[in-house]
């Protein structure tokens, strides 16, 4: 049954979930106060499937489930590989490296680089002003990386900048695969969750039982870090989506609603500061701004 247009609903559903998007970046940094980066990618894998699960039980979708082929469960499997497990495994290592200012601001460079990879993947052209907007959105991330001294070429740290980097383009590959994947939105990503957490605890189990000493024994979270990462399991993974989702079917256009998502980043950057006490710079603003600029011009070519 199609839903009819209410501006006012999708308004109030995108706000919530930029609103719940823009605090995970802070999120991630408490968490891994207490936890490292894989128990927070475990526990909060976990319990996204089970939002997710309950997501779909309440809109009586769970039918679909028997109705998909083998064909569509290992589509499933690949794109949970790609997300969450892969992603969320750069992503989270990203932030345990870096200060969350860079983490989340070099991120947003997915926008930029779905540009790039549209062109093999949905076989779309890439324009001169295209091709431009990925130069300005990459300058961006450059003017981040390297706060502002962009002659020096030197970062923070080097390992975090090219996880945080290599983050957006799995992120673009997942989004671009799975907008030609048809089939419903909520089954579909709890599929993808389900296959991504079988992926996080086959690499968990390896590294803390296997092969990677550097990893502490695998334990239970107390109850404040249980909260922390069940915060980003349900804010990060899986309630904001459905919000997301839902704002996008009540909109008369999808740009209308989009375009709320450019308040994220700066939302977030005001969160970081308020709540973890770093000092937001200069460079990371300029930066943004550059990324957000190419998104813009990107949008508009």
């Amino acid at each position: 049954m199609s839903t009819s247009y209410n501006n006012k609903k999708a308004y109030a559903f995108a706000g919530g979930a930029v609103a719940l998007w823009s605090t995970v970046a802070t999120a991630f940094k408490i968490a891994l106060e207490s936890v490292d980066y894989l128990q927070l990618l475990f526990w909060s894998s976990a319990v996204s499937c089970i939002v997710l699960f309950v997501i779909l039980f309440a809109q009586r979708k769970t039918y679909l489930l028997k109705k998909y082929s083998a064909t569509d469960y290992l589509k499933s499997a690949a794109l949970g590989f790609l997300n969450p497990f892969l992603y969320y495994v750069l992503l989270f290592k990203a932030y345990s490296l870096l200060p969350a200012q860079e983490a989340l601001t070099l991120n947003y460079t997915w926008a930029v680089v779905i540009t790039l990879l549209s062109v093999p993947i949905l076989g779309q052209k890439l324009s001169l002003k295209s091709l431009g907007a990925v130069l300005i959105g990459f300058f961006g991330a450059m003017v981040i990386a390297t706060h502002g001294d962009l002659l020096s070429l030197e970062f923070s740290d080097e390992l975090g900048v090219a996880l945080a980097l290599s983050s957006s383009v799995v992120w673009a590959l997942f989004w671009l695969y799975n907008v030609k994947d048809k089939r419903d939105a909520t089954a579909k990503l709890f599929l993808n969750f389900l296959f991504g957490f079988m992926f996080v605890a086959g690499y968990s189990f390896v590294n803390y039982y296997g092969f990677d000493s550097d990893f502490a024994a695998f334990i239970i979270p107390d109850l404040e870090s249980m909260f922390a990462v069940s915060y980003v399991g349900l804010f990060e993974m899986g309630i904001t989506f459905t919000l997301w989702l839902k704002a996008l079917r009540y909109a008369k256009s999808t740009a209308s609603v989009s375009n709320l998502i450019y308040f994220s980043p700066f939302l977030s950057l005001l969160l970081i500061n308020m709540i973890l006490g770093e000092e937001i710079l200069i460079s990371t603003i300029a930066g943004l701004g550059l990324i957000l600029i190419g998104i813009f011009v990107q949008r508009k070519s």
